[in-house]
């Protein structure tokens, strides 16, 4: 009996040991108040504005061809360079063409001395006026046909029609060239950059909206060109460093796109822009108006709309929707949704959800 009672009390005891070890585990540590980071939102001046995506291409592009058949006999440029108006690109060898326009001027000064010779004789009823006429027809022959050496002997020298960047010469000198008049021999490329276009498209939901915007500020569509002011910048770039003028709109929608083609004229002074590069364009919609920013980091989105987290009086987490405004930069403009002493959640997002604790840490916005 004693034995028996003494089994029942260790089962107890040990019975009693377990309760209280699984009581210890199960009641675990107090959560903690998650930290984040926090910005009132920054009252500044709001430009709105639309952002595309253009190319850059030149004002004027040429390609400069053989129009006289020869040899290629010098090279004056380097390839890449940037030259001047009337600059010496290129040679042919000319001595048939020199030979040739000898031999017609000699015979236009013969032609020119027998005209004037019948035109004296006509005079004194020596000749007949059908006979000066010959001479007469023989003369201008000459005439055209030394206007004509002349003008392929300029041939056989090729000078930049304007200032622009060179590309890369295309044949190589002792080459024959221009003996295909159907298909003349391209020898280099020359791009006028100084100014520049940038080319960029809109659709035409932002094309209304432009059109808006230039109704209220009192033009009419077609005066946005030559006034617009528009800015790029180049994928090295931030800030739109390049300022130009919207230089052409399209007059109807590209109807397999659905959009308008638009361009925009830089001055390029500095030659930082050239063709084919990918440039940002931006347009602002009218001039500057009082508005708040926000980091962008801190703008969600989901099926019901955009949104941002923010932190109340109570230290909890608050979704609330807004409506946003333009990118500039890393902050987004918001139209409605805060106010200036909201506490705008910026870091800490991903580990926070609607009404937890959250231990909020105020991070100052740069100054403009």
């Amino acid at each position: 009996m004693k034995h028996i009672k003494a089994i029942a009390l260790v089962v107890a005891l040990v019975f009693s040991l377990c309760l209280s070890a699984c009581g210890k585990k199960n009641a675990g540590p107090e959560l903690k108040a998650q930290p984040v980071t926090v910005v009132h939102p920054k009252e500044t001046a709001v430009t709105d504005h639309m952002d595309f995506t253009g190319t850059v291409g030149a004002v004027q592009s040429v390609n400069i061809v053989a129009r006289v058949e020869g040899f290629l006999e010098d090279i004056y440029f380097k390839d890449g360079s940037y030259v001047t108006k009337g600059t010496p690109l290129l040679k042919i060898q000319q001595d048939q063409y020199i030979d040739q326009l000898k031999i017609y001027q000699a015979q236009l000064a013969y032609n020119t001395a027998e005209y004037q010779r019948q035109v004296e004789m006509l005079k004194q009823n020596a000749t007949s006026e059908m006979s000066m006429q010959k001479y007469l027809s023989e003369m201008q022959q000459s005439q055209a046909q030394v206007a004509l050496a002349q003008l392929n002997l300029d041939y056989t020298t090729m000078d930049a029609p304007f200032d622009g960047l060179l590309g890369e010469h295309q044949v190589d000198v002792g080459n024959l060239v221009g003996n295909s008049p159907v298909n003349p021999t391209l020898l280099v490329n020359i791009e006028q950059i100084i100014p520049i276009y940038v080319n960029f498209s809109i659709n035409t939901r932002d094309a209304l909206r432009l059109r808006e915007m230039m109704r209220a500020e009192g033009m009419v569509h077609k005066d946005a060109v030559g006034k617009t002011p528009v800015f790029a910048q180049l994928e090295n770039e931030t800030g739109f460093p390049h300022e130009g003028i919207l230089d052409f709109a399209n007059n109807s929608v590209d109807t397999s796109t659905g959009t308008i083609q638009l361009r925009g004229l830089f001055p390029n002074k500095e030659r930082i822009m050239f063709p084919g590069l990918f440039a940002a364009v931006r347009i602002p919609l009218g001039p500057p108006k009082p508005g708040l920013v926000i980091p962008d980091v801190a703008l969600l989105s989901d099926q019901e709309g955009d949104y941002v987290f923010v932190v109340n009086s109570q230290n909890t987490v608050e979704r609330r929707a807004i409506v946003k405004g333009p990118l500039n930069g890393s902050e987004r403009a918001i139209d409605q949704g805060v106010a200036a002493t909201d506490r705008v959640v910026v870091g800490g997002i991903p580990n926070i959800g609607v009404g937890q604790s959250v231990q909020a840490t105020l991070q100052s916005q740069p100054a403009d």
